[in-house]
C-alpha cells in the first residue's frame, strides 16, 4: 500500500467519526429530548425574561477546541449557562415585541429536515421539497385572493421577504440607476423598520420617501396619498411604490388596505402589504374582513414564524405576477446546466436570493397536516379577544390608551398624579419585566412613553393577561 492510500485511510478513520454509532446517537438524543420535554413541561412555572447571568466558566466553554469535550459538559454549559437567561420566546408570558411560538411539530418537522437534508431550492434535485414549498405558496395565495399562477418563497423571515418584494418592485417598475433620484415610495412612519432598511439595500434610499399622514388610529390616510400622487407627478417625478402595513409593529394598526389598492392601480404604482405581522389574522371571520383589500396589492409578506405561532426562521413573500418576480431574481450558471431540464414546478432559487436553501417548508406542513386548521383559527380569535379584553380592563383602571386594537396589540400608559409621566411607566416596566412573570415592551408615540401588549403566543390565555392586570392595579394604586 502506498503512501497516499495509507493517508487517505488514515483520515477516513478520524473523519468517520462525524457519524456517530447507533449507540451514541441514542445516548445524546434521550439527554437532549429529557431536556426539551422537561421545558415544555415547566413552561407555565418559567419566568418570560431572566436577566443574563452567563459565568466566566460558560464563557471559555464556548470556546471551539481541537479536541471532543464530554457530553456532560457540553450539556451542562447548554443547560445551565446559555439557555437560562435573556427573553424566554416560547412563554406565554412573552407579552412584547410581535411574540413568536414554538409549537412541537414544528420542531419534528425541522428534526427531520435537518437529518435527511434534503436541498429545497431546485425542483431537479429536490422535487418533494420543493412540491411541497409550493403547496404552501398556493394555499397562502389562496388565503389572500391571489391568482393560482402567481408566485412566492418561504424566507427565513419578514425582513428577507420584504426585501424580496421591494427589489421585485424596483425591477418590474423599471427603477434603473439614472431614475432613483426622482422615483418617489410612499409609506407611514408606523411601517417596520425592516422596510426602510430593505430600501437601503436595494439601493433606493436615494429615492424620495414619502411619509404619508396617518389618523388618530396611526392608520395611513388615503385621500393624503393621492393629492401626494398628483403634486408629484406634476412636478415629473416618477411614483413607483406604496407600501401599506396589515398590523403595525407600534400599535397594531391595519392601513385602509382596499382604498390604496384602489389608488395605486389608478396610479400604475407596484403595491405592497407588509403582513409579517397581522396577515394570518385572515384565517378568522374577523380578520378576513379587517383585511379586505389584500388582495388587491401586487405582493405581499406574511409570517409563519408570528401568525402560525411557528418557530423563528420562516416568512413568506407572495407576488402576484410570477414572470416579475422571476425576471427580478433569476440567474443561470453552467455548472447548474443539469438541473435547468424542463421542471414541473418553479424552483425557489429561481425565485428569491437563496440557492442553498433548507428545507425550510416541512416546519409549517407538518403541523399543518396534522392539526388542521380548526386550532389555529382558534387560537388566533383567541389573542383578538384576550387583546381587547386588556385593552377595556385597563381602561377602567384609569390608563391613558392607545388606539382600540385592530389585531391583537394595545397601547397604554398611566398617568401619575405627580411625577413625570414617562419616567413612571419605564420604570414600571422595568420591574414587571424583572419580576420575569410575564414580558412587556414599550414604544414612543411623539413624545408619550407608551407599553406594548403584544399576545401571539400560542401560550398565552386568559390566566396570564390576568397577571399582568394585576401587577398594573399593584404598581399604579394610589399613584
Amino acid at each position: 500500500m502506498n503512501s497516499e492510500i495509507e493517508k487517505i485511510l488514515e483520515l477516513e478513520k478520524t473523519a468517520r467519526e462525524l457519524e456517530p454509532s447507533p449507540e451514541l446517537r441514542k445516548v445524546v438524543r434521550d439527554e437532549v429530548v429529557n431536556y426539551t420535554e422537561g421545558f415544555i413541561d415547566n413552561i407555565e412555572t418559567t419566568p418570560a425574561f431572566i436577566s443574563e447571568r452567563t459565568s466566566s466558566n460558560v464563557l471559555e466553554n464556548l470556546n471551539v477546541s481541537e479536541n471532543p469535550k464530554p457530553l456532560n459538559e457540553v450539556l451542562e454549559t447548554l443547560k445551565n449557562g446559555l439557555d437560562i437567561s435573556g427573553l424566554n420566546p416560547a412563554s406565554g408570558g412573552h407579552l412584547g415585541y410581535i411574540p413568536g411560538g414554538g409549537i412541537y411539530y414544528s420542531s419534528l418537522g425541522d428534526y427531520w429536515a435537518d437529518i435527511t437534508n434534503r436541498y429545497a431550492g431546485i425542483y431537479f434535485a429536490g422535487p418533494g421539497a420543493v412540491r411541497m414549498e409550493n403547496s404552501l405558496i398556493r394555499w397562502a395565495a389562496e388565503l389572500v385572493g391571489y391568482p393560482a399562477d402567481c408566485a412566492g418563497n418561504l424566507s427565513s423571515g419578514g425582513s428577507m421577504a420584504n426585501l424580496s418584494a421591494i427589489v421585485c418592485a424596483r425591477d418590474a417598475q423599471k427603477i434603473t440607476s439614472e431614475k432613483v433620484k426622482s422615483a418617489v415610495i410612499y409609506v407611514s412612519s408606523q411601517a417596520h423598520h425592516c422596510i426602510f432598511k430593505s430600501i437601503r439595500i436595494a439601493g433606493l434610499s436615494e429615492c424620495i420617501i414619502r411619509y404619508l399622514p396617518v389618523d388618530e388610529n396611526y392608520r395611513i390616510k388615503p385621500e393624503a396619498l393621492e393629492t401626494i400622487i398628483e403634486e408629484d407627478l406634476k412636478n415629473n417625478l416618477i411614483p413607483f411604490l406604496v407600501i401599506a402595513s396589515a398590523g403595525t409593529t407600534d400599535v397594531g394598526a391595519i392601513d385602509p388596505l382596499e382604498s390604496i389598492g384602489t389608488i395605486a392601480k389608478k396610479y400604475s404604482l407596484w403595491y405592497h402589504i407588509d403582513g409579517a405581522y397581522g396577515g394570518f389574522f385572515i384565517l378568522t371571520d374577523y380578520g378576513e374582513q379587517a383585511l379586505k383589500g389584500i388582495e388587491l396589492s401586487d405582493s405581499v409578506v406574511l409570517d409563519p414564524h408570528k401568525g402560525l405561532f411557528l418557530p423563528y426562521g420562516l416568512g413568506m413573500v407572495l407576488v402576484k405576477n410570477r414572470q416579475a418576480l422571476m425576471d427580478s431574481q433569476y440567474y443561470k450558471a453552467n455548472y447548474m446546466q443539469d438541473a435547468l431540464s424542463a421542471d414541473e414546478e418553479l424552483s425557489p432559487a429561481d425565485l428569491s436570493p437563496e440557492l442553498t436553501k433548507h428545507f425550510r417548508g416541512l416546519r409549517l406542513w407538518l403541523p399543518l397536516q396534522l392539526l388542521g386548521l380548526k386550532p389555529f383559527r382558534a387560537c388566533i380569535e383567541e389573542k383578538i379577544m384576550l387583546a381587547r379584553y386588556f385593552y377595556s380592563e385597563v381602561k377602567k383602571m384609569g390608563f391613558e390608551m392607545g388606539p382600540y386594537p385592530d389585531l391583537s396589540v394595545a397601547s397604554y400608559r398611566f398617568i401619575p398624579k405627580i411625577g413625570d409621566a414617562n419616567a413612571f411607566n419605564k420604570k414600571m416596566m422595568e420591574e414587571i419585566v424583572a419580576d420575569g412573570r410575564v414580558f412587556i415592551s414599550s414604544t414612543m408615540l411623539e413624545d408619550r412613553f407608551m407599553l406594548r401588549l403584544a399576545v401571539l403566543s400560542f401560550r398565552t390565555h386568559l390566566s396570564t393577561i390576568n397577571i399582568l392586570l394585576e401587577q398594573l392595579r399593584e404598581k399604579t394604586h394610589g399613584c
